[in-house]
């Protein structure tokens, strides 16, 4: 490996979620705040990562950089509604150079073009800029190192199941070696499939920028965006979509594996698969802002999920191709994020029985059988296919399961997966009434308010004047908050009210929340958790506190990174993201604050 020498890059490289994503729905790249590409994993989110650096912070770590000599600061940014990233880097005497990375995406011959290819662009952009580039892709988890071949104008890199392309019209000498060269004209590189391209690099890199960031801004222009916020909503919406797997019309949970929730706590996880509960507060917030696009393709994978079940139980994951076993094992060679092992592939989360499940199925499919503009309206068939989902919701919903946050060691009828239950009858009670199916809609109404009944009667605690995690419980646990937001209860009912104020009280870390007050299979968690402050920001919002709920948002839109993405976790005292990243539950609860929140535009118009 060749050595390079001192004084390109920053003095230090610490591993941090610093980072901005870029991606077209076919795979996505982590990019660092210096223009080094730290994760991304080919041909798919759930594939091997050809660059792994965020997991490995040793001299052995694959990852492509560019790296300026002396540099001594950078700043980052998108392109204005998009998803092409730019960065800056300079050095103490005012040389500079910019870094364009996109993948690209847009509309060719009646479909949407989006191979599984990074396009990055160097320009210098003052003075006389030196550079070095370091491009070291990696293959099975980081074991195999790639065989080179070299053409005239590009370079294969040679993996036991996979072959790579980077095209350039930079002096390859200087980019196997190496060498650090003088960047005094712009400078195009395409990684990607092994396939010459149809013109020179340099036309084929603008045609791939130009017509990449104008279909993300028609993209953008086409959202309802609340009055307040909009740049934060459109970053979180194009994360949201760029979480999309749109060959089967998956969606990730995130985009990475074994982020800690939090430092030393060994609660590390693979979340690059589809998870229906996560899949269903994606497709919701996305349609609040009139992208259904998303829940169209979305409902292509669901579809192919419930149609295969053999009617006795629906896994809480899936792979996004559909996979049912996504057995979890340990990278033993990786040293993990910040050195926090383990390094974990699959998720045993796949085995457990969570019964919530099945009223995140109807919620997720619930608005095609109401909303006139879908290409693909939900009739009949469909409804008799979520009748199945019903049925199982029904015949679980006093049973004990590992409920939302997948305890491994305990199992209780817990409330959020009742109310969900009950979000399965009273959803398909009012597709029925849609549908002109009266008896129908009276059976599943029927079941969802003796549904009702049972937990307005036995999550209710007295002693903690408040609806506790299981019934007949006392502790508390944040996911209870989804009862107004699921329109199980009026908010304004005093024992809701009373609930939040207990929340607040118990699980309330200034303005962050954690998910629950017991002790789970690795202790109390240590960090708050996003989704609970967006849970506790909507019910505020909803019982009329208007003011806390605001501060509260914005407390939340400063703990994003410099780019408006949020991880899952944020630590209450340090303020630092921890948990997989970008997270989706943490940018949908960026849209919903935002849409909740917001001043109308009646206001100003």
């Amino acid at each position: 490996m060749p050595q390079a020498p001192r004084g390109y890059g920053p003095s230090t490289l610490p591993n941090s979620l610093e980072l901005g994503v870029i991606g077209n729905c076919s795979f996505t790249a982590l990019v660092d705040r210096h223009a080094r590409i730290v994760w991304s994993c080919m041909p798919r989110f759930d594939a091997d990562p050809v660059f792994n650096a965020l997991l490995d912070p040793s001299d052995a770590a694959s990852a492509w950089s560019v790296e300026l000599e002396g540099q001594a600061r950078s700043e980052q940014v998108y392109e204005p509604n998009t998803a092409v990233l730019v960065t800056r880097l300079w050095d103490a005497h005012g040389n500079g150079i910019e870094v364009t990375d996109l993948a690209p995406r847009f509309f060719a011959r009646e479909r949407v073009f989006r191979p599984v290819q990074i396009v990055r662009r160097l320009r210098p952009i003052a003075g006389q800029p030196r550079v070095l580039m370091r491009l070291r892709p990696r293959f099975d988890w980081g074991r195999a190192i790639p065989t080179l071949t070299r053409g005239s104008h590009h370079v294969r890199y040679v993996g036991p199941d996979m072959v790579l392309r980077l095209t350039t019209d930079a002096p390859l000498a200087y980019v196997l070696d190496e060498t650090p060269f003088l960047l005094d004209a712009p400078m195009d590189f395409i990684l990607g499939p092994d396939e010459t391209l149809d013109a020179g690099v340099r036309q084929v890199a603008d045609d791939l920028h130009s017509r990449t960031a104008r279909y993300w801004r028609n993209w953008a222009r086409a959202l309802t965006l609340p009055l307040e916020w909009q740049d934060a909503v459109v970053r979180a919406a194009i994360t949201l979509k760029l979480s999309l797997y749109e060959d089967t019309g998956a969606i990730v949970a995130a985009m990475t594996t074994s982020i800690p929730e939090a430092p030393g706590s060994a609660r590390n996880w693979d979340y690059r698969f589809c998870w229906l509960r996560d899949a269903f507060f994606v497709v919701r917030a996305l349609n609040s802002i009139s992208e259904v696009a998303t829940m169209e393709e979305y409902l292509r994978w669901l579809g192919n999920v419930i149609a295969g079940e053999d009617l006795r139980h629906v896994q809480p994951l899936y792979g996004i191709g559909l996979e049912k076993h996504l057995t979890e094992g340990v990278v033993e060679h990786l040293p993990g994020y910040r050195g926090h092992a383990p390094v974990r592939v699959g998720n045993q989360a796949y085995e457990h029985f969570q019964h919530d499940v099945y009223g995140n199925i109807i919620l997720g499919a619930a608005q095609a059988f109401h909303d006139t503009r879908l290409f693909r309206r939900a009739g009949l068939n469909e409804f008799q296919q979520l009748e199945r989902m019903g049925e199982l919701a029904w015949g679980v919903h006093d049973s004990p399961d590992a409920g939302m946050w997948e305890l491994r060691t305990r199992a209780r009828v817990h409330t959020s997966s009742v109310l969900m239950n009950w979000a399965a009858c009273d959803r398909l009670a009012k597709i029925a009434v849609a549908l002109g199916l009266p008896e129908r809609a009276t059976y599943w109404g029927q079941r969802a308010q003796h549904i009702r009944d049972r937990i307005l009667r036995e999550s209710w605690s007295e002693k903690r004047q408040a609806f506790a995690e299981s019934f007949g419980g006392s502790e508390l646990d944040a996911s209870v908050l989804l009862m107004a937001e699921v329109g199980f209860i009026d908010p304004r009912d005093p024992r809701f009210v009373s609930t939040v104020d207990a929340m607040e009280k118990t699980l309330a870390d200034g303005p962050f929340m954690r998910r629950y007050e017991a002790a789970d299979d690795f202790g109390k968690p240590e960090t708050s958790f996003n989704i609970c402050t967006f849970w506790r920001i909507d019910a505020l919002a909803r019982i009329g506190r208007h003011a806390e709920a605001r501060a509260i948002f914005e407390a939340m839109l400063s703990a994003r990174n410099h780019l408006g993405l949020l991880s899952e976790d944020t630590h209450p005292i340090t303020g630092e993201m921890w948990g997989n990243f970008p997270q989706t539950y943490s940018m949908v609860g960026l849209i919903n604050g935002a849409t909740r929140l917001s001043r109308p535009w009646d206001t100003v118009i």
